[in-house]
C-alpha cells in the first residue's frame, strides 16, 4: 500500500475578488495539476483534514479534533449541503485505531462540515462526487483555548498507523491558511449575544447569506484602494511552514506556540494544523517525497494560498 497527500488552501474569496496579476489563473492551473496527481494516484480511501469556521463545531462541546462516520455539509460559500458520501465503516475503523494507540479522539455520527474541508474536497472531485470511500477528520483550529501541536502531530501520526493497517491505497487531503488574518470571535472576550452563537445557534439560510454577503462586501473594500489597510501575508513565515512539512522532520512543528501562529501569521493561521495533521499520517507510510509545491501571497486577500502534493517513497 501507499500513501499520498495533497494540500489546497481554500479562501471564500476565490472566484469572487481577484487576488492580483495572474494569481488566480496560476492557482486554479495548479489545482488541475492536483486533480491530474490524484488520478494517476487512483486512491482506494481518501481521508480529509479541515477546520470549521464556527458553522458546524460550536462551544456547545469544543473537540480539537474529530472523526466523522456520518457527516454532513453546512452550505455555506457554494459548497455542499446535505449528507456527505462517508464510508462509516472506515472511519470507525480508523477511530477504533487511533483510540487504540492512546489518542483520545471523539467519534461522530452527525460531524456538520463547512468551506474549510469542502472546498479543497470540491475543487479536486467535484460537488458531492467523491467516488471514493471518504472519510471527514474535523482539526481544531479558532476554537480557543487550542492544544499544543506535539497532540496534532501524534493524532496525525496515529491515524497514519490505523490508515496503514487498512492496507489500500489512501490520500490524505488537507485544507487551510496559510497566513491570514480575517476578523474572528474570541469566546471569552465576547458579548453574549455572540457568545450566544458561538455556542449552538442554529444558522438559517438567511442568517448565513447575510453574513456571507458582509464578509464579501469587506473583502472587497480592502482589497480596492479605498479600502482599510489589513495585515498582509507573511511570505517569510509561511514559507518556513512549508520548509517544515516537506522536511520529514515534523517534530519541529511541536515548538510552534499559539501565540507565535497568530502573531506571524494572522488570527487564523491555526488553519495549519490541519496541515500538520495531514502530513503526520503521511509520514506514518515511511519518508516522503514532495511532488509539487506553490506558494502565492496576495496582497488584496491579505493572505498566503498553498498547493502542495506528495506521496510515500
Amino acid at each position: 500500500m501507499t500513501f499520498a497527500l495533497a494540500s489546497v488552501s481554500h479562501s471564500p474569496m476565490l472566484g469572487r475578488v481577484d487576488p492580483g496579476g495572474t494569481i488566480y489563473d496560476e492557482i486554479m492551473a495548479a489545482i488541475e495539476r492536483v486533480k491530474t496527481f490524484v488520478e494517476e494516484f487512483d486512491p482506494e480511501v481518501v481521508v480529509s483534514f479541515g477546520p470549521d469556521h464556527f458553522n458546524g463545531v460550536l462551544y456547545e462541546m469544543m473537540p480539537q479534533f474529530a472523526i466523522g462516520a456520518q457527516a454532513v455539509g453546512v452550505g455555506d460559500w457554494g459548497t455542499v449541503e446535505g449528507p456527505l458520501p462517508v464510508d462509516s465503516d472506515t472511519a470507525r475503523a480508523l477511530h477504533r485505531g487511533v483510540i487504540a494507540r492512546d489518542v483520545d479522539c471523539p467519534l461522530s455520527e452527525r460531524l456538520r462540515v463547512d468551506h474549510g474541508m469542502l472546498q479543497t474536497v470540491e475543487f479536486i472531485f467535484g460537488e458531492g462526487e467523491i467516488g471514493k470511500p471518504f472519510v471527514p477528520v474535523f482539526v481544531n483550529a479558532l476554537g480557543v483555548p487550542l492544544s499544543p501541536m506535539r497532540r496534532i502531530r501524534l493524532f496525525g501520526e496515529a491515524l497514519g498507523a490505523a490508515a496503514l493497517e487498512l492496507d489500500k491505497r489512501v490520500l490524505f487531503l488537507s485544507s487551510g491558511g496559510l497566513s491570514h488574518d480575517p476578523p474572528v470571535p474570541i469566546f471569552l472576550e465576547s458579548e453574549r449575544p455572540v457568545q450566544e452563537r458561538l455556542t449552538a445557534a442554529e444558522i438559517t439560510l438567511e442568517m448565513r447569506q447575510a453574513r456571507e454577503a458582509q464578509i464579501l462586501a469587506s473583502a472587497k473594500r480592502r482589497a480596492s484602494a479605498e479600502g482599510v489597510a489589513m495585515k498582509p501575508a507573511n511570505e517569510e513565515w509561511d514559507r518556513e511552514l512549508l520548509r517544515v512539512f516537506a522536511s520529514n522532520d515534523l517534530t519541529q512543528a511541536d515548538a510552534w506556540e499559539h501565540e507565535w501562529m497568530v502573531n506571524e501569521g494572522g488570527s487564523a493561521a491555526e488553519e495549519m494544523r490541519a496541515w500538520l495533521a495531514a502530513f503526520a499520517a503521511l509520514s506514518a507510510g515511511g519518508n516522503y517525497d514532495i511532488v509539487e509545491e506553490n506558494y502565492w501571497a496576495s496582497e488584496p486577500w491579505g493572505g498566503g494560498f498553498g498547493v502542495v502534493t506528495a506521496r510515500t517513497a
